[in-house]
């Protein structure tokens, strides 16, 4: 029975036509169990996952197995980006159960939704040190059918433990100046100063923690925290992490120095590393920082942008193999039909001999392509040279676009196209600023679509989100707290780059139900899934950054920038006590708090309020005095914009023009400054303590 079929998720319909009899998480998949007195197995992955791939073909697409899993269990795919909160309820049992984690995460459930066994990725057959998936099978079944009762007494003590497992690390006050200061140190101890970036392989892009590195320098004029986040990012932005054809990260570097990655290629690591790089810039005025920022914005709106305007999830590791074709030596080649990790990305002397002729050798020197290559099986990983200036930039500049021609000329990966709300938040919020920095009207204008999709399609008639969306539809998940917080920080965003009110209107919003649905009256502490969300085995509660920001943290910097706006003592005080985990976590795991600690340092800096009037918003001496505003490094300040007494924004009460002239006036902890005409001043009162 084909039950996958008419799912939203590209992730469940890529196993609809399995021969396992698949259910979607639901009610009734659980039902089922109870009435057929069968274990349930629960498969969590995402459409990108590379080894979710192979266990799918190895295992799922297999009659033999798919025969025993129809017969002995019954089976529920769950895509972890549609349903993070079931992701994370059981992610956290197996972590604790095994010591780690990851997709394809595989788990045994009593028909009650409770977990007696886990794991992740299991082979075929025994390798390793690792049982093969039909032994785990066979395994499990002998168990559920002769010892459930021993079964059903570990299940109940895994949902005990972890129905205690509540935080306990929510400080009473928010970090304050000697907090900040311990996460510094604790990075620093933690950084690589050979190669940038934090710990060892795999090594992930820190976007959450260099926002906090720009932020603590431009609040402190702290050095060191400057250095850590430009090294970092020129590492990253020189290694094959980054597509140096067509701009854009990958998720991460599989060694310590940037230089193979795994090659999938996720919006929110480009949405939030976008951001990373134009206000680098914005503070140092580099070059790379800029060309890099505008690729990868550049890259989000040609390859994941939806017709509907909304951003797709992300773009796989894996497309099909070239095979050169032998009628036309100098174009692409068709696809082999069997899939390879990075083939898209990947090029050998050989072909680049192809494409580029008489260049090659220049090409091969320039990007690092070696005969025995960077990455597996001779092939190279693009890199970018550190003496690159020694180069002719206009043969490389030529090198670069018929390399990136023969390229688009290649099998593609696959596109996961579900548009999720928090992502495409954090993509308005970059797309927004990078815009308005680098006069590019069109990045503005993608964002302003994407954030009309979000209210179009994931909003309804009483501001409740949809999780996620495909081809203009809403899909039936609810949006957690990281869609609410990461949306609103997106509309904030784009209220102070385009004036228009409707913007920070439709942020409140959200944050109302952030205040009323997600957050503990009692401590402030906040929930990842609304308090009248379907009830889980426990409700997930996670402070920390992962791969995004963390919904605790993200929140608690959209509520701090709303509480500037309009002057909300309610908004400011919910922030507040939201902060008080990074108080508690910030100088212990300094590297996973990052968003909560960039968070602090707005708080810390005010932050700074604001409003710039002007006779109207396409007025020259206007829009020159909003942009200095909004390429002011004060951490999280607000920037509202528009004619003098708007009701578009609170901010713009009660200022009026000087002498005539557009003015800008800054505030910060209920004291304001003279008000200026002058852009110079004013990124000068924007700049520094």
């Amino acid at each position: 029975m084909n039950r996958l079929a008419h799912e939203t998720s590209p992730y469940l319909l890529q196993h609809a036509a399995n021969p396992v009899d698949w259910w979607p998480w639901s009610a009734e998949a659980f039902e089922e169990a109870r009435r057929s007195g069968r274990p349930v197995l629960l498969s969590v992955g995402y459409s990108s996952c590379h080894w979710c791939h192979v266990m799918a073909h190895e295992s799922f697409e297999d009659q033999d197995t798919a025969d025993y899993l129809n017969e002995h269990f019954v089976s529920v795919k769950v895509d972890r980006e549609e349903r993070p909160d079931v992701d994370a309820v059981y992610m956290e049992a197996v972590q604790a159960a095994t010591g780690q984690g990851g997709w394809p995460m595989t788990v045994f459930l009593t028909p009650d939704a409770e977990p007696f066994y886990f794991g992740t990725y299991f082979p075929p057959a025994p390798r390793h040190g690792m049982p093969s998936f039909r032994q785990v099978l066979e395994g499990v079944r002998q168990a559920w059918s002769t010892r459930r009762d021993e079964v059903g007494e570990v299940a109940g003590k895994i949902v005990r433990d972890l129905a205690q497992r509540e935080i306990g690390r929510h400080g009473t006050r928010p970090p304050g100046e000697q907090e900040l200061a311990q996460a510094l140190l604790g990075l620093t101890r933690e950084y690589d100063p050979q190669r940038g970036g934090f710990g060892g392989a795999p090594k992930f892009p820190p976007s959450m923690v260099l926002e906090f590195l720009l932020r603590h320098h431009a609040r402190t004029g702290a050095e060191g925290a400057l250095q850590m986040a430009q090294d970092t990012c020129e590492r990253m932005a020189r290694g094959g992490l980054y597509d140096q054809l067509g701009g854009g990260f990958a998720r991460y570097s599989v060694d310590r120095d940037w230089i193979v990655p795994h090659f999938e290629k996720m919006l929110y690591d480009n949405a939030l590393l976008c951001r990373v790089y134009a206000h680098l810039w914005r503070a140092t005025g580099s070059d790379l920082a800029r060309r890099v920022a505008l690729e990868t914005a550049d890259f989000m709106v040609r390859e994941l942008r939806t017709d509907e305007g909304g951003f797709a999830s992300a773009l796989d590791a894996d497309s099909e193999e070239e095979v050169p074709r032998e009628a036309s030596p100098h174009e692409g080649g068709g696809g082999s039909g069997r899939h390879v990790e990075g083939a898209y990305y990947v090029w050998t002397p050989e072909q680049l001999r192809a494409v580029l002729g008489e260049d090659a050798d220049l090409a091969a020197q320039f990007f690092g392509v070696t005969d025995e290559g960077t990455f597996e099986h001779g092939r190279s990983v693009l890199q970018l040279p550190q003496n690159e200036g020694v180069f002719d930039a206009d043969k490389v500049a030529s090198v670069k676009r018929r390399l990136f021609d023969a390229r688009a000329r290649r099998p593609a990966p696959g596109r996961d196209d579900k548009v999720v709300a928090a992502w495409n938040g954090l993509a308005v919020a970059a797309l927004a600023e990078t815009g308005a920095y680098f006069d590019r009207p069109d990045l503005i204008e993608a964002a302003l679509a994407a954030a009309d999709l979000l209210v179009r399609v994931h909003l309804d008639e009483h501001a409740r989100l949809a999780r996620t969306s495909k081809d203009g539809r809403a899909g039936s998940n609810s949006g957690v707290l990281e869609d609410y917080a990461d949306v609103a920080e997106g509309f904030l965003a784009l209220a102070s780059v385009t004036g228009e009110g409707v913007w920070l209107d439709f942020a409140g919003l959200l944050l109302d139900h952030v205040l009323a649905r997600f957050t503990d009256p009692g401590t402030g502490a906040l929930y990842d899934t609304a308090s009248d969300a379907e009830q889980l085995i426990r409700r997930p509660q996670d402070p920390t950054d992962n791969a995004t920001p963390s919904g605790w943290s993200a929140a608690a910097g959209a509520l701090l920038s709303y509480a500037a706006h309009t002057g909300s003592e309610t908004h400011r005080t919910a922030a507040e006590r939201a902060l008080g985990v990074v108080q508690a976590l910030g100088p212990r795991v300094p590297r996973f708090i990052g968003w909560g600690l960039a968070a602090a340092e707005a708080l810390l800096d005010g932050p700074r309020e604001v409003a710039v009037v002007g006779p109207s918003l396409t007025d020259e001496a206007t829009t020159t005095l909003h942009r200095a505003a909004l390429l002011g490094t004060a951490p999280g300040a607000v920037v509202a914009v528009g004619t003098p007494d708007s009701a578009e924004f609170p901010l713009l009460a009660d200022r009026p023009l000087v002498s005539g002239a557009p003015a800008a006036y800054v505030c910060r902890n209920f004291t304001c400054d003279a008000p200026t005409t002058d852009p110079d001043r004013l990124r000068t009162a924007l700049t520094g303590p």
